[in-house]
């Protein structure tokens, strides 16, 4: 059985630290880095393989909208550092990359606007040295298609992940891609593995990995968030349990799930109970 356990949320884990709900995270590993550094450390330390950077905004069209796109580089770079430093010698640093915020489709930017985007931030993941790239969150084909082919010119295998949060089955990304088409279109354009991330809760996430799997060989990632939110008292509070996450670890095994992490409203405790059912399920297998 091999499966990596990523990390969790990073965003919520910031606000808990401080970060007020709205703010960008990203801006922390230039201004913060000790609270970045905690927060990878602890997923590092809850058995994570593998920890993201907190570059999920860090292209220049999102930063332009703080007047930061100048920071892009060093945003980037810092980040990937951080998390280098935090996570250890063993451990894996992938490179995180989100959508840009803006429709394609509706003319709020232009295709030379996202590659020149995605160039920008994916070179300095590269530079800053990540083992992969993980592009995660996207709902538009054409729009990841960019960021793909922007994150492979790095020479870094690339990870492409889709939020599934529209459809009467929550198997629809906003703009009406299902998991088959994402899947055999970015295989086609060159994906190292493919999947699912954010979106919804932890049930819906066997479902979409057992489709995935019945059209891509691919290594698959998969990310829920822990339920949906509840505005209490002016801030975000997810319902969902540790334990619950981890009983639902091996149904994304048996899916086909490679790579295991939470989304928004995950925590270090989150991993570490996952932890424990990988390697219960490791130490059976083992015995076998």
């Amino acid at each position: 059985m091999t499966v990596i356990l990523t990390d969790g949320a990073l965003g919520t884990e910031y606000q808990r630290l401080g970060l007020p709900v709205g703010s960008c995270p990203d801006f922390w590993t230039l201004e913060a880095p000790d609270r970045v550094y905690q927060v990878t450390k602890s997923y590092a330390d809850a058995g994570s393989d593998a920890v993201l950077t907190t570059t999920f905004r860090a292209n220049t069209v999102t930063l332009a909208e703080y007047g930061r796109a100048a920071d892009t580089r060093a945003i980037n770079v810092a980040a990937t550092r951080i998390a280098r430093d935090a996570a250890g010698p063993n451990k894996h640093v992938f490179g995180d990359v989100g959508p840009s915020g803006k429709m394609l489709i509706a003319g709020e930017v232009t295709e030379a606007d996202l590659r020149r985007a995605f160039s920008d931030q994916c070179e300095a993941l590269a530079e800053g040295g990540v083992d992969a790239i993980v592009l995660e969150t996207f709902s538009d084909a054409a729009e990841a298609g960019i960021a793909l082919a922007a994150a492979r010119a790095t020479g870094k295998p690339v990870i492409v992940s889709f939020a599934f949060d529209t459809g009467r089955n929550q198997d629809r990304t906003m703009t009406g891609l299902t998991p088959e088409q994402a899947a055999r279109q970015m295989e086609d354009a060159g994906a190292a593995a493919v999947g699912a991330n954010c979106g919804s809760g932890f049930e819906a996430f066997t479902a979409l990995c057992r489709r995935f799997r019945q059209v891509t060989s691919l290594p698959l990632w998969i990310k829920p968030n822990a339920g949906l939110p509840e505005v209490t008292g002016g801030t975000l509070a997810y319902r969902s349990t540790p334990e619950q996450f981890a009983a639902a670890v091996p149904g994304y095994i048996e899916a086909g799930a490679t790579y295991i992490g939470g989304c928004c409203g995950t925590t270090p405790e989150f991993i570490r109970a996952a932890a424990a059912v990988l390697q219960s399920l490791r130490s059976v297998q083992a015995t076998a």
